[in-house]
């Protein structure tokens, strides 16, 4: 267009002189001699319009040339796709006991210290005993002494000497006394604080010579071979959530993760909550802390063979279409998808794309389908 209106404009110019010079030439005498002038003149134009057009040409840079687009591609991949619902938990033992004395009483030995591994039936601490200790020796002679009288009253009562009451008193008064030595024995077996599992101890919270009642957590022991996570879960899940699930279990605090698998799901909905409970077990690998968060990724949704995964924003929108562009040979091509499912802004892609096939990342959305593209290496 701009060498077009170069062109015409001096040919207007030539006009215009051409003109103007006839006009002087028919009022001059001279006519012949104006007219050689003005010939001299267009001459001198017509090569300097030439000239002039060379140049432009050379320069020019409107003349039409095919655009090309650069973009950058990757190619695509297969990979199975999964989905994940996540919930917070806390670590918890099946085994965490708090222990204390059940009968009042002053501490009076502490027979174990943080850390410590104990047993089931363990003594872990004492508290004052001296008055049953007293009652049970002065209980024991008495025990003695109806053992005595029940003894020779059931010898003479063998030998068919003597009356079936005195007999019967002698082995009541016997049985007497022994329960309440029972009794005796029983309260100063309270008057211990036993670990009734085996453990570590977590936590002594006693010191000797101290007054303490029952009820009072005194010392703590946790099986800390026994951990799990536990969850509630809202009830939404319910059908996707159950037994052999993959999780990933994230420990924010440690800076740690692992794989395991939903040991157990409720199949009860709490009626206030409205969710229901999973647990994961923990083996004895590593360090944990019961009460510690836990981050659970449950694994709800997997793909029955590796699919094309795209991230959303590479997806666009027709009108009653999804579709992405792909470089083929040099050229953005228009491809229509179906997805399935998506998981954090990516979407599993079911039909449309094969493997290989080159996604245009960067500058999709600056072509049109059919453009000319160049792949940046």
């Amino acid at each position: 267009m701009k060498n077009y209106s170069n062109k015409n404009i001096m040919k207007n110019y030539i006009t215009i002189a051409v003109i103007a010079g006839l006009l002087i030439a028919c009022s001059a005498p001279d006519k012949k001699a104006e007219l050689e002038k003005l010939k001299k003149q267009k001459t001198e134009l017509e090569t300097k319009i030439a000239a002039l057009q060379e140049e432009v040409s050379k320069t020019d840079t409107t003349k039409s040339k095919e655009k090309v687009i650069e973009v950058i591609a990757k190619p695509l991949t297969t990979q199975l796709f999964k989905t994940y619902i996540e919930v917070q938990g806390k670590i918890d033992a099946d085994e965490n006991v708090s222990l204390s004395s059940e009968m009042p009483g002053t501490v009076t030995k502490i027979n174990v210290k943080v850390g410590d591994e104990v047993t089931k039936g363990q003594v872990l601490a004492e508290t004052d005993a001296r008055a049953l200790a007293q009652s049970i020796s002065d209980m024991q002679t008495t025990m003695d002494l109806a053992n005595q009288l029940y003894d020779k009253q059931k010898t003479l009562w063998d030998q068919k000497i003597g009356t079936e009451v005195q007999y019967i008193q002698a082995k009541s008064q016997k049985e007497s006394v022994e329960k309440k030595m029972a009794s005796l024995q029983e309260q100063v077996r309270m008057t211990k604080i036993i670990s009734p599992i085996n453990g570590t101890v977590d936590g002594v919270n006693i010191k000797v010579g101290q007054a303490i009642m029952p009820g009072l957590g005194a010392i703590s022991v946790i099986n800390f071979s026994n951990l799990k996570v536990k969850a509630d879960v809202a009830e939404t899940y319910a059908a996707r959530i159950k037994n052999g699930n993959e999780v990933l279990v994230l420990f924010p605090d440690t800076k740690d993760s692992i794989i395991s698998k939903v040991h157990y799901a409720s199949r009860g909905i709490n009626a206030l909550t409205r969710t229901f409970m999973v647990e994961i077990l923990l083996d004895n690998s590593k360090e944990y802390h019961p009460n510690m968060v836990a981050k659970l990724r449950i694994n709800d949704y997997q793909s029955p063979k590796p699919e094309i995964t795209l991230p959303v924003k590479y997806i666009q929108r027709g009108t009653d279409e999804n579709y992405v562009l792909v470089a083929e040979n040099g050229v953005a091509v228009k491809k229509v998808i179906k997805t399935g499912h998506e998981y954090h802004g990516v979407l599993e892609v079911t039909e449309g794309l094969k493997e290989g096939d080159l996604l245009i990342t960067d500058g999709y959305d600056l072509v049109n389908e059919g453009d000319k593209v160049i792949v940046k290496k």
